[in-house]
């Protein structure tokens, strides 16, 4: 499946340039060999360079192809140094939404699990403290809003793992709708209820604190069939 959306853009400078990545659009190359966000931002970037260069590009992090948000590439290799920076200690801040399958019996709390990658099935499961691969994921949850059998969840990652969120939602009994890979019943046409609402982070030069926001899409209205939670 090709992918032609035009660029999101939520900022841009000489240094980074931030987008809203759309559900079902791979970051980076896959074995589907579709159009990656990447190779787009790659060629928007062409277009601001002097003639014969490429200009620098690399994605600073990473989200699932099925979900959708705020998603960072550094333009100069100063700025891939100290954003990757921030990311490895910790100084930024990720605020995310999800809409989950029932009620957490927990409206809201600090969820730390142990979670390993499968490589035979793509599959990360919770595993214990001593297990070799095992990775410790923590992140804090808030319900804000249930109706229709569904709930809305905010979420702050405090570690960064693959399928992290995904695994730590369902553990509660509640899967993101959509994530049949980790227990939802309701396939979503390739996508799944999680996006990266708000990444905050310090600008790599100017040192500004920068709150950047992705606004949800029309399939979030027509899934959720009612107004968003305030905080939304």
């Amino acid at each position: 499946m090709a992918t032609n959306v035009p660029l999101n853009i939520i900022f841009e400078d000489n240094h980074i340039i931030a987008v809203v990545k759309p559900a079902r659009v791979p970051v980076a190359s896959d074995s589907s060999r579709d159009t990656t966000l990447l190779t787009m931002i790659r060629d928007w970037n062409l277009t601001r360079q002097v003639e014969g260069r490429k200009g620098y590009c690399v994605p600073i992090h990473f989200l699932d192809r099925p979900v959708s948000g705020t998603i960072i590439f550094a333009l100069s290799s100063k700025a891939a140094t100290r954003l990757n920076e921030q990311f490895r200690n910790r100084t930024l801040s990720k605020r995310y939404f999800a809409v989950v399958e029932g009620t957490p019996k927990q409206l809201s709390g600090r969820l730390e699990h142990y979670l390993a990658k499968e490589k035979s099935d793509n599959r990360v499961r919770i595993v214990g403290k001593a297990h070799p691969e095992g990775k410790l994921c923590v992140l804090q949850f808030k319900v804000l809003s249930s109706q229709g059998g569904l709930s809305w969840v905010e979420v702050f990652p405090e570690t960064g793992r693959s399928h992290q969120i995904r695994v730590q939602l369902a553990s509660l009994g509640t899967p993101i709708f959509g994530d049949v890979k980790y227990g939802s019943k309701n396939p979503w046409e390739g996508r799944i209820a999680l996006h990266a609402a708000t990444l905050e982070i310090q600008h790599p030069v100017s040192k500004e604190t920068m709150a950047l926001r992705a606004p949800l899409d029309q399939a979030w209205k027509e899934l959720w069939g009612a107004e968003f939670p305030a905080e939304a």
